[in-house]
């Protein structure tokens, strides 16, 4: 046997090897995990995972509507809990597999949107707000400042409507997740008169254009502002705004559909190890759930407060709600005539 045909032969037995493997079937966000996260965990456990990415929380719920996608876990921000768990999507967690659940703080060990954990697990958590240019002077200070005239051109929102309304309706005073219609035409009306100062309605990429300085201020996700600050250095500066923010948190849960709920359980609880949680917001810039995984981060992430801010801070904050069908129907055809104006 020739060296070519040798070596083709092993590389058929390893890939032979590798698909006998138990499989998991992930299904995140993307760029969410640490570059050894997955190969270390199929590693010890002798598995394969197939590790798919979604960009929104609604594209993930439609690839796992009809409950025979074939993805075993996914990652559902705290507002898609609910709504998945109404249409029979999510399993029961059992806690006796979970071992790691003690490392949580204790807001995340009974979060409002699952209190006994019984269907998720908390991953990551974040905030919306403002990203700046340090030489624009004064600072903007809330959410009001990004309708200020001298940001005319250089100014950008999320591409995302319940961002855009959520800021809308905090500085008009208004709850984020507000129903009411009168409050949501109101926020409609702010976001119209605002368009006229925008660069641009935009997600991750305006991290390049405040960077290069193009743009003065932006609606950003604070992951996002925390990877231009990384660039940027002191040249950017985060704000929580005066009138109040979004909160957020994605959330660890099975599939009902899954048939590996074991090897489902061992991965949440490999992502529950202080080390690997620890891991995962240090690479990524992101605010971990996990106290014990904070205290392992370095001392500038570890007492961030942007990353971590302040209780005074944190109470402006709102986590974001799952809405009713008629109000979500009204909410998508105000974001369609703001587009469209």
């Amino acid at each position: 046997m020739n060296r070519r045909l040798f070596f083709l032969s092993l590389s058929g037995l390893a890939g032979c090897t590798r698909a006998r493997l138990p499989r998991l079937n992930v299904l995140n966000w993307s760029d969410y995990v640490a570059p050894e996260t997955i190969p270390d965990f199929e590693r010890e456990f002798q598995v394969q995972v197939r590790y798919g990415v979604f960009e929104s929380a609604e594209e993930m719920l439609a690839r796992v509507m009809s409950g025979n996608s074939g993805w075993d876990v996914v990652f559902p921000p705290n507002y898609f809990i609910k709504p998945m768990l109404d249409l029979g999507l999510l399993a029961p967690l059992d806690r006796s597999r979970l071992n790691g659940l003690a490392a949580l703080e204790a807001k995340f060990q009974a979060p409002p949107w699952d209190p006994k954990l019984e269907h998720s697990v908390p991953y990551i958590w974040g905030a919306t707000g403002i990203v700046h240019q340090t030489s624009l002077r004064p600072p903007p200070a809330g959410w009001a400042g990004l309708w200020e005239e001298r940001v005319r051109g250089h100014v950008t929102m999320l591409d995302d409507p319940a961002e855009v309304l959520g800021a809308a309706l905090k500085k008009l005073g208004y709850s984020l997740n507000s129903a009411e219609p009168a409050e949501l035409e109101a926020a409609k009306r702010q976001a119209e008169r605002q368009k006229g100062l925008l660069r641009a309605y935009i997600n991750e990429v305006v991290k390049d254009q405040l960077v290069a300085g193009e743009v003065l201020a932006a609606q950003v996700w604070r992951s996002t502002a925390m990877r231009a600050m990384e660039a940027a250095g002191k040249r950017l500066a985060f704000v929580y705004p005066a009138e109040g923010y979004p909160l957020y948190a994605d959330n660890i849960a099975i599939l009902h559909e899954s048939n590996r709920q074991e090897l489902a359980h061992r991965f949440i609880e490999y992502l529950l190890r202080p080390e690997v949680a620890a891991r995962i917001a240090e690479v990524k810039l992101e605010s971990t759930v996990n106290a014990e995984a904070r205290a392992r981060l370095p001392e500038p992430m570890r007492t961030s407060e942007v990353l971590y801010p302040p209780e005074d801070v944190l109470t402006r904050g709102e986590w974001f709600q799952p809405l009713s069908g008629q109000t979500q129907r009204l909410r998508d055809r105000i974001w369609t005539e703001i587009k469209s104006s």
